[in-house]
């Protein structure tokens, strides 16, 4: 049984209406700015260029219907994504697996952070259901950090992968995960499901992760990039890394 997130009056970002845990502020940041300029304001007027409109064309709503009849959350969604009008609308999504409550506080990510009080077996095969469902030829499973678990989460990964293999054949599967705390023998429960592609973003430069990632290390990240291609050097690899923070 899920327990209903509580009000959360202390100072920084912490969303209601999750379902998989205990929403608790992520707190404030100040990034350190070196030529000491002010930051742009939250409220500030932002350019056309930078606007997109509501979504709700015929198949965005279709996805909506389609993720809430099936219990999945996506990280268009959990993210705040402003593409996701567009990417709906062409029937393309991003599932985020291990509940929608995150136990890192990443400053720049609007998923909420908190206690994770669920851990769901069933969703590998609701995932490979929806995929089916989507006609998609190629899948893309990120998650929330589950660092309480003792594998992170690696198993649920692995068995999502496995599931979309099985049940669509001809659809390759992409995995964008956490760092698994550093734990190797998470990051070759993943490897040995066989995704097309396993991904592991860095996110910032190591001048700013403590500020903005202060659950992540920069070295870890790379780390787990050198463990699975020492895994499995045919495996594809990726990374990225987000620009603007400072």
């Amino acid at each position: 049984m899920s327990i209903q997130a509580p009000e959360a009056p202390q100072r920084g970002y912490a969303p209601g209406g999750k379902d998989n845990g205990v929403v608790k502020s992520k707190g404030t940041v100040n990034l350190p700015r070196p030529d000491g300029s002010e930051p742009v304001s939250h409220r500030a007027r932002k350019p056309e260029w930078l606007k997109v409109r509501a979504p709700g064309g015929p198949n965005y709503l279709r996805l909506q219907s389609l993720m809430r009849s099936q219990g999945l959350h996506t990280v268009c969604e959990e993210a705040h994504c402003p593409n996701i009008g567009e990417c709906w609308e062409s029937g393309t999504a991003t599932f985020i697996i291990l509940g929608d409550v995150c136990t890192r506080a990443c400053k720049y990510c609007a998923v909420a952070h908190g206690l994770p009080t669920e851990l769901d077996l069933d969703e590998p095969r609701r995932v490979a259901d929806s995929v089916e469902a989507m006609g998609l030829e190629h899948a893309v499973i990120t998650s929330v950090n589950r660092d309480e678990l003792a594998d992170g989460g690696a198993q649920v990964f692995a068995d999502t992968i496995r599931e979309i293999h099985r049940r669509v054949p001809g659809c390759s599967v992409e995995v964008l995960t956490p760092d698994f705390r550093g734990n190797e023998e998470a990051v070759r429960t993943v490897v040995e499901a066989k995704p097309e592609i396993f991904a592991h973003n860095v996110d910032t430069v190591e001048r700013l992760m403590k500020p903005v990632r202060p659950g992540a290390r920069y070295w870890r990240s790379i780390s787990v990039l050198g463990a699975i291609k020492r895994m499995d050097p045919a495996m594809l690899t990726k990374s990225a890394i987000i620009i603007g923070m400072g």
